[in-house]
């Protein structure tokens, strides 16, 4: 394969998971903005929070609901949890690198805020903590996933959402994931402000 075809590949193997997740996730990411929605107009914060690259999507999504997505409009409260390098480092040091989202959760959360776990396998361990975490603290959690099953998934309550992308590679699940997140934040912005 030569890299014209290389680049092919990945465009049409892009096209086709988005496709997969229109047809089979479109009425979950409806209703994850909806629940998205109740919590910020019950003056409730989102907590997100992800590994590698899913912690620059989540922290992309942190500035589009702080600052803007498309359009002028009051900032939104999202915080990410996986922004502060004293934060992660100190936990990580003091205690353990599983640690380092579940104290975020127990300090920062509060009933009725929302956790957004970005995960493109099912089991990194300080994912899963951060969400024994909040349900410990009645926090729903919303997860955008990736096809294999892992412990997140297991933890998960029927209250919770999963948003699981149809794919097994990282990379088109974390392309997914970044499009599900603007498309939550235009619904965001469509249901509180309007058109």
């Amino acid at each position: 394969m030569n890299l014209q075809d290389r680049i092919a590949f990945h465009f049409r193997e892009n096209l086709k998971t988005q496709q997969e997740v229109l047809s089979q996730l479109g009425e979950l990411i409806e209703f994850a903005s909806q629940k998205l929605v109740a919590a910020l107009l019950n003056d409730n914060k989102i907590l997100i929070c992800g590994n590698g690259g899913s912690a620059a999507i989540a922290q992309q999504f942190s500035a589009a609901m702080l600052n803007r997505f498309d359009r002028e409009r009051p900032a939104l409260p999202a915080i990410t949890l996986n922004a502060d390098s004293a934060i992660l480092t100190s936990i990580a040091n003091d205690y353990h690198f599983d640690d380092i989202f579940a104290k975020q959760v127990k300090a920062l959360g509060q009933s009725g805020d929302i956790l957004m776990v970005l995960a493109d396998s099912g089991n990194p361990a300080n994912i899963v903590k951060a969400a024994a975490a909040a349900h410990d603290k009645n926090i729903p959690i919303i997860a955008l996933t990736g096809q294999a099953d892992g412990t997140l998934t297991e933890i998960l309550y029927t209250t919770d959402i999963e948003i699981r992308v149809p794919s097994d590679s990282r990379a088109r699940i974390q392309e997914s994931h970044l499009l599900i997140l603007h498309c939550i934040c235009d619904l965001i912005d469509q249901q509180i402000f309007g058109a």
